[in-house]
């Protein structure tokens, strides 16, 4: 029988919720198989439609800014372009803040199928918008509110895509089921910069800039609806059906009294999951939307080139996360965590050297060795920041903390990125970003406890056999007897 990982600090999360009476094998929720690979394989190609949608706009910045700002000089038409993408984080915790409660009140599965229309009209509607150069100003103001759109939608997203597939995976496997949600992520960024490159290829720069780079946007409408296919199948997880069931279908209070209450009573998980996120998302939007255009107008590379090399990274990246996931289940979400902070804070810079020195080989080399960092984060985050809150506001705090740090880190970081190497004229810029982030990430993660092999707090713990249910029964009653005799102890003492 294996043994329950207590790497965190104090007690386990397990013990803590439910050592007030003695568990039986019917209080664990069991999962079925079929539906659980149908929830996690919806949530995460649903994801990765999100992110194909988001991701276009980042491989496409310097063409949008030729378009949208032909007046302004190369590194300012960039400036500008960046400045576009950022200002839809800006609306990010805003939806956040209204799908997350909204989504622990009505339920998860509705929320996300809203989310994936509202985002699918937004990309659709930057492909439909004329040039500056046919409606003058009123172009780049469209952009805007299209990237509003996109933005306040995916406010609501990840946190509920993460919810869902940590709600439903086992106690034993949330780490490795988790990590298909980044599967998602990286596959919608892949397929959105090899639509671009091969787009690129076929139709030269000319063809791109007059018209081309409208197809990968009106491609959203069709990704659209089999996204919001796949959600609608899905069922509502175990837990949050529980949480209704407790609370008879009744809800007392507002969603503004929701949100009051996450924020006044949650403070510590939401402060946590801010620091967390913090350097998630600095690294994530520096290599995966940032990276191509460094490549193009900071160094010198060719679009399709610059492109190319960060697709291969991103299909390694691929490949590689569902072991670390499987990897944070058996030795714990904290060990992997800071393995990836360490390595981002040493590595940064020697890393952008490679990336700087001319050959594609280099360029490779230094992307991938990021990357398999970055991999360290996304392959355990689906299963980190959900445990950090309880079932009744799970949706909401995770929205409403993951949006809020993203929209003031994640989102600026393209932004930041090009303002600082224009300014100080130093191409090692980003990385130096990239190390004060980690050092952020590595205190966050010293004052998170381990969840690994743990239930969800405030839910009943998960297993994917009856058998399995009994030996996590047994697990937790083991705990219970040790944790009895260290307070036994002490009193004697």
């Amino acid at each position: 029988m294996a043994s329950t990982q207590q790497t965190g600090k104090g007690p386990s999360r397990l013990t803590r919720s439910l050592k007030r009476r003695r568990l039986t094998v019917d209080d664990v929720t069991i999962v079925d198989n079929n539906v659980l690979k149908r929830a996690v394989g919806a949530a995460a190609l649903g994801n990765a439609m999100e992110w194909f949608d988001f991701g276009v706009y980042g491989y496409l910045a310097a063409t949008l800014g030729r378009v949208f700002f032909p007046s302004q000089s190369d590194s300012a038409q960039l400036l500008y372009s960046f400045g576009a993408f950022a200002v839809a984080f800006l609306v990010r915790p805003l939806g956040g803040m209204f799908f997350g409660p909204l989504g622990d009140r009505v339920g998860r599965q509705k929320v996300l199928a809203t989310t994936m229309v509202m985002m699918a009209l937004g990309t659709l509607a930057i492909g439909l918008i004329p040039s500056h150069d046919t409606i003058g100003i009123w172009a780049p103001i469209l952009l805007l509110l299209a990237r509003l759109v996109q933005g306040f939608s995916t406010g609501g997203e990840y946190g509920g895509a993460a919810t869902f597939i940590a709600e439903y995976a086992p106690d034993r496997r949330r780490g490795f089921l988790g990590s298909w949600l980044e599967v998602g992520t990286l596959g919608g960024f892949a397929l959105g910069a090899g639509l671009v490159n091969g787009l690129t290829w076929m139709l030269g720069d000319p063809t791109m800039h007059e018209w081309g780079w409208r197809i990968p946007f009106l491609i959203a409408g069709p990704l659209g609806l089999v996204g919001l296919y796949l959600r609608l199948k899905l069922e509502e997880t175990p837990a949050f059906q529980r949480q209704m069931e407790e609370q008879s279908g009744e809800q007392d209070s507002t969603i503004q009294e929701q949100f009051r209450d996450i924020i006044a009573r949650n403070m510590r998980p939401m402060l946590l999951c801010l620091g967390l996120v913090f350097m998630l998302n600095i690294a994530d939007y520096m290599l995966l939307s940032y990276m191509p255009s460094y490549l193009t107008a900071t160094l010198g590379y060719s679009e399709t080139g610059g492109l190319l090399v960060v697709v291969a990274a991103m299909v390694c990246m691929m490949f590689i996360t569902p072991f670390m996931g499987m990897l944070s289940d058996r030795i714990g979400r904290r060990p992997v965590w800071m393995a990836s902070c360490v390595g981002f804070f040493f590595l940064s810079v020697p890393c952008f050297m490679l990336i700087g020195n001319g050959s594609l080989w280099g360029v490779f080399a230094g992307l991938l060795v990021l990357g398999v960092l970055l991999v360290c984060l996304l392959s355990i985050v689906a299963s980190t920041l959900p445990a950090l809150f309880p079932t009744a506001i799970r949706y909401g705090g995770m929205a409403i903390a993951y949006n809020v740090s993203t929209a003031l880190f994640g989102g600026t970081a393209p932004l930041l990125s090009t303002w600082l190497v224009n300014k100080t004229g130093n191409h090692y810029m980003p990385a130096f970003y990239l190390m004060v982030a980690a050092v952020v990430g590595f205190i966050a993660i010293l004052k998170t406890d381990e969840s690994a092999r743990q239930p969800l707090e405030g839910s009943p713990p998960a297993a994917a056999s009856k058998a399995e249910a009994r030996e996590l029964v047994e697990e937790i009653h083991q705990q219970q007897r040790d944790e009895d005799a260290r307070d036994a102890a002490a009193t004697g003492a």
